[in-house]
């Protein structure tokens, strides 16, 4: 009876399994993705992949280098725009550049990657303005870019992706 009810448990699982690997976005060369913090890292490798796979990649990068090495290594299809997500104005211009993009299609999808861990140091030489600017960063800047384009992503019914590090769980230095 046991062996039974185990086979019909994996038959069940491995359908669903084929099923949902079977289902393709249709369209995706048509879909929208925004991705912050593409000058290095993740953000880079992501938004190269997202480019190689034929979607429409919106990589917001920090510096005028990230952005044109990033340029050079894919196609037409990825756009960069300058953005710091400390920077209230920076903000509002990159989401005022998306809009333009993507028009009234909306954006598929918001990867908020951009973030920083330095200054990293011992308690005793940080200042109350290291922590701001590290939280700046990995909050504030994630929680003003997600509002900020809520509205497009709301409108192409997509999703957004917040990408952080171990250092959110782990304190290697500081912080205690």
């Amino acid at each position: 009876m046991w062996l039974y009810l185990a086979v019909v448990l994996a038959g069940l699982y491995l359908l669903r399994r084929w099923h949902r690997e079977r289902q393709m976005v249709p369209r995706l060369s048509e879909k929208y993705v925004l991705i912050t913090g593409c000058d290095s890292g993740f953000g880079n490798l992501l938004a190269r992949q997202l480019d190689a796979r034929g979607l429409r990649v919106l990589a917001a990068c920090l510096t005028k280098t990230g952005a044109a090495q990033l340029q050079a290594v894919t196609s037409s299809r990825l756009q960069t725009v300058l953005l710091d997500v400390t920077s209230s104005q920076s903000i509002a211009a990159a989401t005022a550049w998306v809009r333009e993009c993507v028009g009234d299609q909306g954006l598929w999808g918001l990867v908020n990657n951009a973030g920083t861990a330095i200054p990293t140091a011992p308690n005793e030489w940080l200042t109350k303005d290291d922590f701001v600017k590290v939280l700046d960063v990995n909050l504030v800047g994630l929680i003003e870019v997600t509002l900020s384009l809520l509205p497009l992503v709301r409108r192409a019914q997509g999703r957004v992706v917040n990408v952080s590090s171990v250092m959110g769980r782990v304190s290697f230095f500081g912080g205690g």
